[in-house]
């Protein structure tokens, strides 16, 4: 029992490795990513992971999946806070620093599981719940959308500056980075509180955000859940 224990334990720890670093190589080559590039930068040897996972898509659908799992937990989180507003800004803080370096670039390349779908439903319905709850308590501004909040989210895990520093190896500037990351963040978090003047346009669709995530029947067979889109690991 306490071996099997160890070895669930270590599998867990490989994938949370492989999943960090399944989103820094898909940041660097997109869906061409390879297994290999992917199980040196965790760490891992490729043995390790092919007795995992039989194929690419296999490692890459359960990656998407462990985030996924992510963005529930996120979201739990942000619930269990008594302030709404301070439930919604933990939960959209946490997603953001799990978010950079996303697993996008997989949309339309993979098909989508169960798993996957069944996720993704889990993680709307939460994140609809925190919005919904914000709303009620006149915190969040009226015209602000789930939709809305997933996509700035998206876009504030990217960080071009920390990229680069990163890359240049300019390890004397990452505090520097990151404090001026956190401010930028803050800056673009408030824009969601009441009072500010009205968004321009119309808020975006279903369809805009996750339609990325609709399966190509010409490279693959989708599955019976495709039209379930797991945006969130996007």
């Amino acid at each position: 029992m306490a071996r099997k224990a160890a070895r669930h334990a270590e599998a867990e720890r490989n994938d949370r490795a492989l999943l960090e670093a399944a989103k820094k190589v898909l940041s660097r080559d997109g869906a061409h990513a390879s297994m290999a590039k992917v199980a040196a930068e965790a760490g891992v040897g490729i043995a390790t992971v092919y007795r995992r996972y039989r194929t690419k898509d296999e490692l890459f659908q359960h990656m998407c999946a462990l985030s996924l799992d992510q963005w529930i937990d996120a979201a739990e989180q942000g619930l269990r806070h008594d302030d709404p507003w301070e439930g919604l800004v933990h939960y959209a803080t946490t997603a953001v620093e799990f978010s950079g370096g996303s697993l996008g670039s997989l949309a339309g390349t993979i098909a989508i599981t169960d798993d996957m779908a069944r996720k993704f439903t889990r993680a709307e319905e939460l994140m609809a719940e925190l919005v919904a709850r914000a709303h009620a308590a006149g915190v969040l501004r009226s015209d602000a959308t789930p939709l809305d909040i997933a996509l700035l989210i998206e876009q504030l895990g990217k960080s071009p500056l920390v990229d680069q520093l990163e890359r240049q190896g300019r390890t004397d500037l990452t505090d520097a980075a990151a404090n001026a990351r956190g401010r930028v963040i803050a800056i673009a978090l408030d824009g969601l509180r009441a009072g500010n003047p009205p968004l321009p346009g119309t808020a975006p669709t279903p369809d805009l955000f996750s339609g990325r995530w609709e399966h190509d029947p010409t490279t693959q067979a989708p599955s019976a859940t495709t039209r379930r889109n797991p945006a969130h690991s996007g």
